[in-house]
């Protein structure tokens, strides 16, 4: 990864467009593919945790972000819950479908990511389950780009808690089992909608969060639905072609209020994952976070101001991903390139079932955006 810079023109919640120079390929990395976590860590706060600060990494487990935090801080999660959203069918002719489910329109209507060795048509019925006579039919309505929009003739609901399974990255190479239902959850997930895990928040347990509150640590939510965009890889070269799929989020009243809070007193907001990251920083309104619902296609580059967000805790992520790109946008590229070398070195396990990194926000973006939010 060597350093880009890029300017955020665009208001919250939109895509600000990157420099012409920012490319994809500034954000590879080579990894050993034994590197890829298959199976989450045997407990959930027993993975391990590398700190990247200023000066350097420090080598550690997920029980050492308790110490990490101070009273008055606020810890913010993302609660939203991971549904059963893939679907495998067949088409009447007999050719296979596999179906990701991007959103639920209505009860019976949804976008989905579709896979088949010959596109279906408009009008073509797709059956899912695998009893003869008992299987879920979908009529196919239309396309547009990657999403083929569905109609089910059952309650979609229904339909995948009957058929559905665990959407599991497409680097896990194991089919979803009774671990994967368990474990690709957070133990705070509650508003279902997600068709990919908020992935930092599986090293957190109930016991780690009690730990967390009894230093005064304010816990907070946001809600940001992780939509199938989230496996789709950057093809665009230039990352001023590339436009980030829509998500649905969510930030209360009672967020709001804490984090703006926090920041009057001085204390810090530690966002535990990129989604929490751009559900706070897409209600950013002249320094401070507003409550709202919305839509946010927030594309975050090196060269972005945070105005909010002042720690990261997030997982390793896939080269030439927007997730890689955020965090390096986060801490600076050549830390973050640092960081993932000395990772690699000392065998952390990668991706969604894999160790994390507490992040510090980069001195002088962190004093920049300061001065941007009209803060001393």
């Amino acid at each position: 990864m060597t350093p880009r810079s890029t300017q955020d023109a665009a208001e919250n919640g939109g895509q600000p467009p990157a420099m012409p120079e920012a490319r994809r390929s500034d954000f590879e990395f080579d990894l050993p593919p034994e590197l890829i976590a298959q199976h989450p860590a045997e407990q959930r706060e027993s993975a391990r945790l590398l700190h990247v600060r200023q000066g350097g990494c420090n080598d550690g487990f997920i029980p050492d972000l308790v110490e990490a935090l101070h009273a008055g801080d606020v810890l913010v999660l993302n609660d939203t819950r991971v549904i059963k959203a893939r679907l495998h069918g067949e088409k009447d002719s007999g050719g296979r479908v596999e179906v990701l489910i991007e959103r639920a329109l209505s009860a019976h209507r949804a976008h989905v990511l579709l896979h088949s060795s010959h596109a279906p048509r408009s009008g073509t019925t797709l059956r899912f389950g695998a009893v003869p006579g008992a299987s879920f039919a979908a009529k196919v309505l239309g396309r547009t780009h990657d999403l083929y929009e569905l109609e089910f003739a059952t309650p979609l609901d229904e339909v995948l808690e009957a058929v559905g399974q665990v959407p599991l990255p497409p680097y896990i190479r194991h089919e979803p089992a009774s671990e994967d239902a368990a474990r690709y959850q957070t133990v705070y997930a509650r508003a279902p909608g997600a068709v990919a895990a908020p992935t930092a928040g599986l090293h957190l347990s109930d016991a780690l969060l009690a730990r967390v509150r009894a230093r005064g640590v304010h816990i907070a939510f946001v809600t940001l639905h992780v939509g199938a965009g989230t496996f789709q890889p950057v093809r665009a070269q230039r990352l001023s072609e590339h436009r980030m799929h829509s998500e649905r989020y969510h930030v209360p009243a009672e967020t709001a209020d804490i984090v703006n809070r926090a920041h009057d007193h001085g204390k810090q907001v530690i966002a535990v994952g990129t989604t929490s990251v751009r559900a706070l920083e897409s209600r950013v309104r002249d320094g401070r976070v507003q409550a709202g619902s919305g839509e946010t296609r927030l594309f975050i580059l090196p060269g972005f101001r945070f105005q909010c967000v002042d720690r990261l805790l997030t997982n390793f992520h896939l080269p030439g991903s927007t997730l890689l790109m955020l965090v390096a946008a986060f801490a600076g590229t050549q830390r973050i390139r640092q960081a993932y070398q000395h990772a690699v070195a000392k065998r952390y396990r990668f991706f969604s079932y894999g160790d994390a990194m507490l992040v510090e926000r980069d001195r002088s973006e962190r004093r920049a955006g300061a001065l941007e939010a009209g803060k001393p």
